[in-house]
């Protein structure tokens, strides 16, 4: 449990105790009543986790996909901005990766800003080639190419006008569903935890069918290779842009099996998410970057455009720079905590361009009594997206051995203190190529080594007697989200962080009287709780303002004790309670993940 100095020197650095956390517990569920076996389990079904299906199915590799819902469900499917590449005339990779690199306010990984910059043209063109279909100029058959926050060039490739995910989800479900011989998808099933060797090593992951399929209840797939695609946590916000299943299931699974999470208290929120009240809950309606992209304008009550002179880029700041600006703006109206909120003019746009370029955006607001084309839209910062989750490497490997993770649910070191606009969906895309081909690479060498002879069968590990997480009951959900919003929101400060830490804490023992049994509706409770406790933790720890990590008590970046990055994994047993061992990095480079076991080929005709 140390920290690692500004020159690799351990430093020591004390455990966040807190209530059960512990990298050997699994959740409380019954045993797996069924099993498939595979060579790869990818979970999740978005961008990320379909692109690794498909590249894994054509390397050979017998994959399953495991998803929440349908395959179509995830948080792919709402995007709407659309996918950043240098693809149009006079852009380059480079003038990507500087946009990258002040968006992540110091702490982006270089290394894999530029990885993700240089390969991202060419995997958008072999997205294009699966069967997205990009808006295109009618005149020259180019991709459209628009403009986002942070980026200071057209570089933004959208489908459908404000319906890019939609696209990008269906043509690789299509794809999917075109190589269901090789593909293999178990859909409605929540994953509940990693199934371990006895050495460590992943062996695959139990999962909860929900009364769908082939399949129902508790079972397991049986993989060396586990791919964690489940996106993102908005969840434990009561006001956010993900859907119901972002429940931050991946990052609390990953958490359980000892892989070690990053930076989760960067937690990026959308400043124009259209604000539908005070008490409004749940997963709001988005209006997206590419609506200010094309000349829309923040205004206050007065109709006063307030970004001017607060950024070079105006409206088109960094996400974190607007969102700050739209609270501090409501803060000197006088704004009653929980009404913050502006307004989005673009009624310069006329009917016409509403239309035919944000027709999602345009029937939201209109379903809710709002007319954009002829009125101000209200709109206020809701979280949207985590630029932190389970620590990789530029192969998309975890801390624990033959465990990757991609997309939202990952913190590869692209993103730093706060994700550039439509990176995301690039991000997905790019470390879902490299780690399909860096396991199909590792199971090739295998075979090469040992010829024909059948490799070891993954067994599950043994867990401690009676060690399991505990279930809290549903309805503490809400007094998680309502614990995150008030304390570890847009703001935060050491009293409200605290204040947040204390009740999270208390949570187990204040509901202890309420029935909690195995069920989905409890094990998302508790992943939420866990990943909960890890971020306020975080947040708690970093002393500095920076990215969308804004403490009131410290107001500044301090790029002299805080350009590192904080690591945080379940500790285990400390005294009578569990423990979090949040630990500094070094320098602004994560150190390796040093994974010392490569996946092998499944046996088939032996059961684990």
């Amino acid at each position: 449990m140390t920290d690692l100095g500004p020159a690799g020197i351990p430093v020591d650095g004390p455990a966040v105790d807190g209530p059960a956390v512990d990298g050997t517990a699994p959740l409380r569920a019954p045993a797996p009543g069924w099993t498939i076996d595979a060579d790869v389990a990818v979970v999740g079904s978005g961008v990320a986790g379909l692109t690794a299906a498909l590249r894994c199915a054509a390397a050979g590799l017998r994959t399953v996909v495991v998803t929440k819902a349908r395959l179509d469900d995830g948080s792919t499917r709402w995007a709407q901005g659309g996918i950043a590449a240098a693809l149009g005339e006079g852009d380059t990779p480079g003038q990507h990766l500087e946009d990258t690199l002040v968006a992540g306010a110091g702490l982006c990984d270089e290394e894999a800003v530029r990885t993700l910059v240089t390969e991202g043209p060419a995997a958008v063109r072999r997205l294009i080639a699966t069967g997205a279909r990009f808006d295109t100029d009618a005149a020259t058959g180019l991709v459209e190419l628009t403009r986002e926050g942070g980026h200071h060039r057209r570089r933004i490739a959208h489908a459908g006008g404000d319906a890019t995910g939609a696209e990008i989800s269906r043509a690789l479900v299509e794809a999917v569903h075109d190589r269901r011989t090789s593909v293999r998808t178990v859909e409605n099933a929540l994953v509940l935890d990693l199934l371990r060797t006895a050495d460590g090593a992943t062996a695959g992951v139990t999962l909860h069918v929900m009364g769908e399929g082939q399949h129902d209840g508790v079972g397991a797939v049986h993989a060396p290779a586990v791919v964690l695609a489940t996106g993102g946590m908005g969840q434990i916000y009561s006001a956010t842009t993900n859907p119901a299943v972002s429940t931050g299931d991946g990052v609390a699974l990953a958490l359980r099996a000892g892989a070690e999470v990053s930076d989760l208290e960067f937690v990026q929120f959308h400043p124009t998410v259209l604000y539908l009240g005070a008490g409004a809950e749940g997963q709001q309606p988005l209006i997206s970057e590419a609506v200010r992209g094309e000349g829309a304008h923040l205004v206050d009550g007065e109709g006063v455009r307030f970004m001017l002179g607060q950024h070079e880029l105006a409206e088109l700041a960094p996400r974190d720079i607007v969102a700050k600006a739209i609270m501090r703006r409501a803060a000197e109206q006088g704004a009653a905590p929980g009404t913050e909120h502006m307004f989005l003019d673009a009624r310069h746009f006329g009917a016409a361009m509403w239309e035919t370029r944000f027709p999602t955006i345009l029937a939201a607001c209109r379903g809710h009594g709002i007319d954009p084309v002829n009125g101000l839209v209200p709109v206020a910062p809701a979280a949207h997206y985590a630029s932190g989750g389970v620590r990789t490497d530029l192969h998309g490997r975890t801390t624990v051995p033959g465990l990757y993770a991609c997309g939202e649910v990952a913190c590869t070191g692209v993103h730093g203190a706060n994700r550039l606009a439509s990176n995301s969906l690039l991000e997905g895309l790019v470390f879902a190529e490299r780690i399909a081909d860096h396991i199909a690479d590792r199971m090739a060498d295998n075979l090469e080594r040992t010829g024909n002879a059948p490799p070891p069968t993954a067994r599950p590990g043994p867990t401690r007697a009676g060690s399991v997480t505990p279930l809290l009951p549903p309805e503490a959900r809400s007094a998680i989200q309502r614990v995150m919003t008030g304390g570890a929101g847009v703001l935060r400060s050491a009293t409200s962080l605290a204040a947040a830490a204390d009740r999270l804490d208390a949570l187990p023992g204040d509901t202890a009287h309420k029935p909690a049994e195995p069920g989905v509706e409890t094990w998302e409770t508790a992943n939420l709780h866990l990943v909960a406790r890890v971020l306020v933790a975080a947040a708690l720890r970093r002393e500095e303002t920076r990215g969308c990590h804004w403490r009131e008590d410290h107001p500044d970046r301090d790029d002299a004790a805080w350009r590192r990055h904080l690591i945080v994994g379940a500790a285990g047993p400390s005294g009578t309670a569990r423990s979090l061992d949040v630990r500094t990095t070094g320098a602004t480079a994560f150190p390796p993940t040093r994974p010392n076991r490569s996946p092998q080929p499944h046996n088939p005709t032996e059961q684990p």
